[in-house]
């Protein structure tokens, strides 16, 4: 089975529930028999979307793309809290650690091949901004990725801030804005929920 017409799809913004509406449409998308690619960039796959797609057989594959360390750039995080955050690596501004670019970048030419030659019905890139972010890619790359997939691959990017030039690409764009987070309150992320 393959989509009539495939779209790109655009979900980004400050609030929850880019991640957790991009693997809403990948249970959408198996449901109805379509091959589904999430490509989760930044992320180590200890989430409970993760454990879940395990179950779902053939159809779905998730791939992670991640370190066990996150990535900031020296000046985004204050000194005390850098301290503080366990799993950070500070790095100079526009220099992300060559063996996470090196991951990053063959990862992405992987997907990029198979996506366009058409294996995939649908593929997600989740957390795209991140990596675009930390220099682990460029938007021409992704901008490419956009021009090159086949007509009937519907393709889903995730992330705050995509960059506008991707932006105007999409065909659907969905801003999740924050009104609210139980963070502000002190409530910790929440297994099942959260992540």
């Amino acid at each position: 089975m393959k989509h009539s017409q495939g779209l790109v799809e655009v979900y980004t913004g400050n609030g929850k529930g880019k991640t957790t509406a991009a693997f809403g449409l990948a249970m959408r998308s198996v449901g109805w028999g379509f091959m589904t690619l999430v490509v989760q960039f930044m992320k180590m796959g200890t989430y409970g979307e993760n454990r879940s797609a395990r179950l779902l057989g053939e159809k779905l594959e998730v791939r992670y793309v991640g370190k066990p360390y996150f990535i900031a750039w020296e000046g985004d995080i204050p000194k005390e809290d850098a301290i503080k955050v366990k799993n950070v690596r500070i790095c100079k501004r526009g220099e992300p650690p060559a063996d996470y670019l090196e991951m990053v970048q063959n990862e992405f030419g992987k997907m990029y091949e198979e996506t366009v030659s058409g294996k995939w019905d649908t593929v997600i890139l989740d957390e795209i901004n991140v990596a675009l972010h930390y220099n682990l890619l460029q938007k021409e790359q992704v901008i490419k990725l956009i021009d090159d997939k086949p007509g009937n691959v519907e393709l889903v990017m995730t992330g705050r801030a995509i960059p506008e030039e991707i932006m105007t690409r999409a065909d659907l764009v969905t801003e999740m804005r924050e009104v609210r987070h139980p963070y502000s309150k002190g409530v910790p992320a929440r297994r099942g929920v959260d992540f």
